[in-house]
């Protein structure tokens, strides 16, 4: 059995296939809109106006920017209650379910791994049922972890570019697909870099999976 350093995660067994890696949070499951809605509900406002949550939320009282200890506190509690509040993204569970004939799936997602429970049990709610790594350290040395030395195609999909390149920088090879459902975000995204294909959606992102996983051997 497989094991990631840093991290918590379901038994990990892969096949001789090729296997897929990916994000959660606005890659399956919505997060922005969700959070923005939670937010709204515990008295606090996002603006996307950069790409990132700090100096984007406000507090709906008086306007004023909320801090970043604060906003830590309110991942915190939309994490614990994400049960609650997320939903998959249209198309996600039917493309997986389809590449998954020909390929293992992981989940890899940069959550705290305190909150792994209560995402599991979501994940299985709606059909999800692929194994999950939870962490907080980079995702490139976790992919490479569980794939390294396997003679298989390897795909990567995930919305964050430090998340992306981090994986070019440890598995060169792989196929690194930027996708990311929350329009607004990703009008603001920076420019995944070099090396991988965007996907405007689950239909765009699977079919480049697909091609990618019929040209190569293994």
């Amino acid at each position: 059995m497989i094991r990631i350093p840093d991290a918590e995660h379901d038994d990990l067994n892969l096949g001789e296939r090729a296997l897929i890696v990916c994000d959660i949070d606005e890659v399956v499951l919505e997060f922005i809109t969700p959070f923005q809605a939670f937010l709204i509900d515990n008295g606090h406002e996002l603006r996307p106006r950069s790409f990132r949550l700090t100096g984007n939320i406000f507090n709906l009282a008086d306007s004023s920017e909320t801090g970043h200890d604060e906003v830590e506190q309110l991942l915190e509690s939309f994490f614990t209650a994400q049960d609650g509040w997320q939903t998959p993204i249209k198309a996600a569970a039917d493309s997986l379910a389809r590449l998954s004939e020909d390929a293992d799936i992981v989940f890899l997602t940069a959550m705290p791994p305190r909150h792994r429970s209560v995402r599991r049990i979501l994940l299985d709610q709606h059909g999800f049922d692929y194994p999950m790594i939870a962490t907080e350290a980079p995702k490139g040395p976790a992919v490479k972890a569980l794939h390294a030395g396997r003679d298989h195609p390897l795909v990567f999909i995930d919305d964050i570019f430090t998340n992306l390149q981090s994986v070019r920088a440890h598995m060169p090879e792989t196929l690194l697909v930027n996708l990311m459902a929350n329009d607004a975000f990703r009008a603001l995204a920076p420019h995944p870099g070099d090396g991988v294909a965007m996907a405007g959606d689950w239909n765009e992102a699977e079919a480049l999976i697909r091609t990618h996983l019929t040209s190569l051997p293994g």
